[in-house]
Formats: C-alpha cells, sequence, structure tokens
C-alpha cells in the first residue's frame, strides 16, 4: 500500500474540502498542481506537526514520512491568510512552529489541532479572528457569476487571493476533476467532451503537467503513491471548461 486518502466536501463557503490520509510503506509521491492553499497536520511515532500548504502550480515529487497519519483542510480558492501572501507560499508551504499534542501556533495564538470532524469549527473561529480572509470576487467568478470590475482588474484580484492567474486555476481545477473521471472508468474521450479539452493529446499535456499520470495509469491505478484522492466524486464540469489554451 501507499496513500491510503479520504476525502469529503465541506458545506463551508471557506472550505474546498477536508482529508485524511495514512502513509504505509512510501517514502515519496507524486505531488500534483492545486490551486488551494492549505492547512495540514500530521502525527509521526508520537509526535505533532502542522504547516501551511501553498497551491501547487504543476506537479511535482515530495518526500513523505512514513507511518503518518495526516488531517488537512483545503480552503477556498479567494481565501487567504490575513498575514500570509499567497504568493509567497505557491509551490512550497511553511512549517509552523510551537506544536504540542493539542495545539499549533498560528497569527499569535495557540490554536488547537482538530480532528476531520472538526475542521470547520476550527475554519470559524479562524474567520471570526480575522486570520482568514476572502475574496468574494474571485469565488464569484469560478461560479460563472459576470464580475462588475474589468478583466483587468479581475486577474490582479486573481493573483492577490490565489498567487496564481486565472487561467492556471481553471486549468488545474480541469485537470484535477479529470484524473479523477479517468479513475473512475470514463475514457479519455468522454473527459475530453465533458471537460472542453481541445483533444486526447491536449488532455494527455494537461495531465502531463499538472497530474504526473498518464490516462491510462489513471484508468488503471496501478500506482497509489498520488496526492489527490482518486475516490472523490466528482458531477459538476461547468465552471471547469474555459477557453482552451
Amino acid at each position: 500500500m501507499g496513500l491510503l486518502f479520504g476525502t469529503r466536501e465541506s458545506d463551508s463557503p471557506w472550505v474546498e474540502s477536508v482529508w485524511t490520509c495514512r502513509s504505509e510503506y512510501v517514502s515519496e509521491m507524486t505531488s500534483v498542481a492545486s490551486e488551494t492553499w492549505g492547512l495540514v497536520f500530521w502525527e509521526q511515532a508520537g509526535r505533532r506537526y502542522a504547516a501551511i500548504t501553498g497551491p501547487e502550480s504543476r506537479t511535482g515529487t515530495a518526500p513523505v514520512p512514513e507511518s503518518a497519519s495526516f488531517v488537512g483542510i483545503h480552503f477556498a480558492v479567494g481565501t487567504a491568510l490575513r498575514a500570509t501572501a499567497p504568493s509567497t507560499v505557491v509551490d512550497g508551504g511553511i512549517v509552523l512552529p510551537d506544536v504540542t499534542s493539542r495545539t499549533f501556533w498560528l497569527d499569535g495564538a495557540h490554536r488547537e489541532i482538530p480532528r476531520p470532524e472538526d475542521a470547520e469549527a476550527l475554519v470559524d473561529r479562524l474567520v471570526r479572528d480575522g486570520v482568514v480572509v476572502r475574496d468574494p470576487l474571485v469565488a464569484a467568478a469560478l461560479q460563472g457569476m459576470p464580475p462588475e470590475v474589468t478583466e483587468r482588474t479581475l486577474e490582479r484580484r486573481f493573483r492577490a487571493a490565489t498567487g496564481l492567474t486565472q487561467g492556471a486555476v481553471r486549468q488545474i481545477r480541469r485537470a484535477r476533476t479529470a484524473a479523477r473521471l479517468l479513475s473512475s472508468g470514463d475514457t479519455p474521450g468522454d473527459v475530453v467532451d465533458k471537460l472542453g479539452y481541445y483533444d486526447e493529446p491536449h488532455l494527455a499535456r494537461a495531465l502531463r503537467r499538472y497530474v504526473g499520470r498518464t490516462a491510462q495509469q489513471l484508468r488503471t491505478r496501478t500506482d497509489d503513491a498520488i496526492a489527490l484522492d482518486l475516490d472523490q466524486r466528482t458531477t459538476s464540469y461547468t465552471s471547469l471548461v474555459t477557453p482552451l489554451e
């Protein structure tokens, strides 16, 4: 076995998803591009750790602590930490200091490490304290609502809120959805039609850049050392279809 992932969606407008993971007999994984930042907490050999994870602009490889248990929060696109510019954590992250068996240090205060079912309660406290902020214009644009600003202003707001361009956010979301569809049995042709790729070579390039797997590898699921819950259901494609690059 490699990485045992579980993911659930959240009804909080501040949270994209909450995930858990257990690493077994694996020391390295394929890191999949992500348009969101997050908080991750893990335990290894009786010690607790915490970190801020940044958006990832492309696939890569990353070390994995062996025999560790993780709880993570993927925040919604358009949210950010008050004291941390999103651009400073793209393709990186920050290990948080002063982690105890029960608490972690963030933005000047000790906060309780959440269990998976407590993730939204932690986020609510962070929002109430002003630690996590949000640009509603970015979220509205991703939902297809016409912005009341110029395209140039919208692009600037995307960069400020996510550290990525609007196009990159949409392409990463689409590639992650494509990976899950392929792993659930869709053919490359099905995915091309559903998500608006030009053709199968265009899909293949996106998978190579953002997921680090071929369509065939995702369909056969021969390697599970990948930082993506391939069993997570994806049911809406409308906001993912963009002008083709």
